[in-house]
């Protein structure tokens, strides 16, 4: 196995990047005294034709994706997280979904060296999201469009680290009336619920945020109330520092780049300054970059060097001035 200066390609003030498969790595933070808070990640999806950045199918996606349950838990904080997004999938020339991905959860989940339990499921909606699959929506026109992702939140422990007051959104304009005016209709509800007259009086600084994650506005007639953190959850990655840089030195950018705000949402829910964030495939590496915005450390993973390459110009970005070095000594390189 290679040690821990042969697969560093850089790193930062807060993290590092391996190029490296993520079974080596981990096993490698495994044997060390550090443990990750959180583990967000958007591993390959079980797709039918290959892509350049490499995928599985069938039975062995589902076999490989199970056997990432130890390698996660093992590495993991007794209460840190495991979030991971994992897209739709569909059957080869058929118009059904596959059930491949649901089956690789459910397998991840149920693997029986770990005792992993789902904490909640997360919809990542993009309405500005390609048409797909192609065949059965725009050229037979007989699907919608395939346009939201799973994102799933699991855990070793039924209470893993977690705040949610760290992620609220605006209130709405309504509720800022209410606020201000100091009165609401009280009483009890056709559902039996019962409101009590002063129990909605007291301002949070924002409304709890819901677990559907809107990557623009649903509707363009109502008020939008992104978290806080997220600013605007918006799918922009045509005009982002990244993308133009990418753009000025004439490289082609991973083809599944995770949003920003997404990966702001989580280490802002699920983390603390100074923790560990740890992303096994971390493609052009947006989960290095938020985490070294907002001060967490951590690791990065990708097999393919090119990726680990492009992903260094996301550093160079003037709000973010972070350390970038390329020397393979120095201290524990997994923190």
């Amino acid at each position: 196995m290679k040690n821990e200066h042969d697969t560093l390609l850089y790193r930062t003030d807060f993290g590092v990047f391996h190029v490296d498969k993520c079974e080596n790595t981990l096993a490698n933070l495994k044997d060390s005294s550090v443990k990750a808070q959180l583990i967000l990640t958007s591993p390959p999806f079980p797709l039918n034709k290959k892509k350049k950045y490499g995928n599985l199918s069938g039975d062995d996606y589902l076999e490989w994706f199970s056997s990432l349950a130890p390698l996660f838990s093992d590495i993991l904080a007794k209460d840190g997280s495991i979030v991971i997004e994992l897209g739709n999938a569909w059957e080869k020339d058929r118009p059904i979904q596959s059930l491949l991905p649901l089956k690789s959860m459910l397998a991840f989940l149920e693997n029986q060296n770990t005792y992993l339990r789902l904490c909640q499921e997360f919809i990542c909606y993009n309405p500005a999201r390609l048409p797909s699959p192609a065949q059965w929506v725009t050229i037979n026109r007989i699907r919608a469009i395939d346009s939201f992702t799973h994102v799933w939140w699991i855990s070793n422990s039924d209470y893993p680290k977690a705040d949610n007051s760290r992620v609220l959104r605006p209130y709405s304009k309504s509720m800022k009336r209410l606020l201000e005016n100091g009165t609401y209709n009280a009483g009890k509800r056709p559902s039996e619920h019962i409101i009590s007259k002063r129990g909605f009086l007291t301002s949070h600084g924002g409304s709890i945020s819901h677990n559907v994650l809107e990557l623009e506005q649903m509707d363009e007639q109502r008020e939008v109330r992104f978290p806080v953190i997220a600013l605007s959850i918006a799918n922009t990655k045509s005009n982002d520092h990244f993308t133009l840089e990418c753009k000025k030195h004439g490289i082609i950018p991973h083809p599944a780049r995770m949003p920003s705000k997404l990966v702001d949402f989580f280490i802002e829910f699920l983390t603390s300054e100074g923790d560990l964030v740890v992303d096994p495939f971390a493609g052009s590496n947006t989960t290095g970059y938020c985490a070294e915005m907002l001060k967490r450390k951590w690791l990065s993973v990708d097999t393919e060097i090119k990726y680990g390459e492009q992903s260094k110009l996301r550093f160079s970005e003037t709000a973010l001035r972070a350390n970038l070095q390329t020397e393979k000594g120095g201290a524990n390189l997994w923190i």
